[in-house]
């Protein structure tokens, strides 16, 4: 056999070695490839696990606040309507100041306005109203404005009655604006005025 035919020892040197490491580093590609795309998929479900969670948290806050304010603008409706119907003509000004301490927009112009003429009203009849019992619920409301319904059960005396107190109802539906955190009343709807019971 002739030097030109005998066989070069880097063909025969390449296969068994090559073809193992060529496995190794595929393998290895494959496998961190996987891994990177599971570390990917695994902060995708993270991130959207956060948002999710975020999300939640601010609409459970929304919802305690908008209940907050829904249970506090029912409260100050439950307070105002005994002060509306509390009132002695011997002793007004103490029913005028606290009448206007809870109101605000046009209601409290309105009372105002009429402030006098209730009053002469009130003393010429000797009047005298106290309440009795209170029964509220809001109709509607979110955290500026509500709508209550009142109902208060009362007993008037006045020299119509003889100064004999004579059981009523008052029924009234109280709108109410949140100003700064306090809820004050801006417009009174009385459809069932305060008439002594027969």
């Amino acid at each position: 056999m002739s030097s030109d035919e005998t066989p070069t020892s880097s063909t025969a040197s390449e296969t068994p070695e090559a073809t193992a490491k060529v496995s190794a580093k595929a393998k290895w590609w494959a496998m961190d490839r996987k891994t990177l795309g599971l570390r990917c998929a695994a902060a995708i479900v993270l991130g959207a696990s956060v948002a999710t969670s975020v999300y939640l948290f601010v609409e459970n806050k929304d919802t305690k606040d908008l209940l907050a304010a829904q249970q506090q603008a029912r409260e100050a409706a439950c307070h105002y309507g005994p002060v509306l119907a509390d009132y002695d003509s011997k002793s007004l000004d103490p029913y005028f100041a606290a009448v206007l301490d809870g109101a605000t927009g046009d209601w409290k112009k309105q009372f105002e306005s009429t402030s006098t003429e209730l009053r002469d009203a009130l003393t010429q009849g000797e009047v005298v109203s106290k309440s009795t019992d209170t029964q509220c619920a809001l109709r509607s409301g979110d955290e500026a404005s509500a709508e209550a319904i009142v109902v208060i059960g009362t007993t008037i005396s006045s020299l119509g009655t003889e100064h004999q107190a004579k059981p009523s109802q008052l029924s009234m539906v109280l709108s109410l604006r949140n100003d700064d955190g306090r809820w004050l009343v801006e417009k009174v709807n009385s459809p069932l005025p305060a008439v002594p019971a027969q």
